[in-house]
């Protein structure tokens, strides 16, 4: 059942429990519910209408309270139907603006950055995973001899990325034979994804007119493509850096041992969070799932809201991680707008 299947009294009462625990962190009975909303009917009335939420799956009782607290279907049909969009107080859109708006620096430090400042404000876990580079066109590269035995590939990319690569060798490589190498690889590669680079390059260098010691060292770039032409390290696709999980030990669900150890087996495992992060449906603009929604059981516990950001035609995500418990409206707003200020910066 979706909200939209609730009654006026029902989805009234559902938002008013919902609010009440989101800010309190409590169970909320009905004279509390009657005392802090007005509702116009008696406590008798708000109970009823929460008896009914509970039977169809939208509020749980707690054993120890008579009150009700919200749950994941509870979360879902507020953020689907029933939330009004809000706006960012000025101070906040000052506070990341200052933060994350010095384009001077490397893309991974505008990231922490932007990760940081979104987690303080929302007060939840800042994630931010780098753009994907497996689709980006590689425009041109150059051979830059480091030593007899070291190559520094430099990879200019569409978007304005650059990617530099270690390629070793067996020993000196002649001027010519570094410039004959660059302009075949130019010649067959540019134009290309680096996911296409990787996975066709040695049909592509196969029919070169290559000279011998030109072609011994092209060999190299045909057995290694999956390494040289993979994704950039430092912004590989699922790279993840995190904001201060200490906004969150804070938060009375992580007051219970378990939750705080789970909490930190995230934090301790940024590969496997970067993965169920990226294999999330991303919907255009503002995705949400809600505990049991993921795919991760470690993240059951969890509502996690991101929005992509765009450099160039390149795309990475910026978010939060939070208890179920969180106020979306806020929440959303700040992931929504770090998002936006990414984008014009970063283009």
């Amino acid at each position: 059942m979706s909200a939209e299947q609730l009654t006026s009294r029902e989805r009234t009462v559902l938002e008013a429990v919902i609010q009440t625990y989101v800010e309190t962190a409590e169970p909320a009975g009905s004279r509390t519910l009657s005392r802090r909303f007005g509702l116009g009917v008696s406590p008798a009335t708000i109970r009823n209408t929460m008896s009914d939420l509970e039977e169809k799956g939208f509020l749980a009782h707690p054993h120890t309270s008579a009150g009700r607290i919200p749950t994941n279907k509870a979360y879902r049909a507020f953020v689907d139907s029933l939330l009004t969009r809000g706006s960012m107080a000025v101070v906040e859109h000052g506070r990341l603006a200052e933060e994350i708006g010095r384009a001077d620096s490397p893309i991974e430090t505008i990231l922490r950055r932007a990760a940081q400042s979104l987690g303080v404000l929302a007060q939840e876990l800042g994630v931010a995973l780098g753009p994907a580079l497996g689709k980006t066109v590689l425009r041109s590269l150059d051979l830059v001899r480091m030593s007899s035995e070291r190559l520094l590939m430099v990879l200019q990319l569409e978007g304005g990325v650059a990617r530099t690569v270690f390629v070793e060798v067996k020993g000196e490589i002649a001027d010519g034979v570094l410039s004959e190498v660059t302009a075949v690889l130019n010649d067959r590669l540019a134009g290309l994804s680096l996911d296409q680079v990787a996975s066709s390059v040695g049909s592509r260098l196969r029919d070169s007119l290559a000279g011998p010691e030109a072609r011994e060292l092209l060999n190299i770039f045909v057995q290694d493509a999956g390494v040289l032409f993979h994704a950039a390290p430092q912004l590989a696709e699922g790279s993840l850096v995190l904001g201060q999980a200490s906004v969150l030990a804070g938060q009375p669900e992580f007051s219970e041992t378990d939750r705080l150890r789970r909490l930190l087996d995230l934090t301790q495992s940024p590969q496997s969070l970067a993965d169920a992060i990226r294999a999330r449906p991303q919907a255009h603009g503002i995705s949400i799932t809600i505990g049991q929604e993921h795919a991760d059981p470690r993240l059951e516990d969890f509502t996690v809201v991101t929005a992509e950001y765009h450099a160039g035609s390149l795309a990475g995500v910026i978010g939060v991680i939070g208890p179920t418990r969180m106020p979306y409206d806020k929440v959303i707003a700040l992931v929504s707008h770090t998002s936006q200020l990414l984008t014009e910066l970063l283009d």
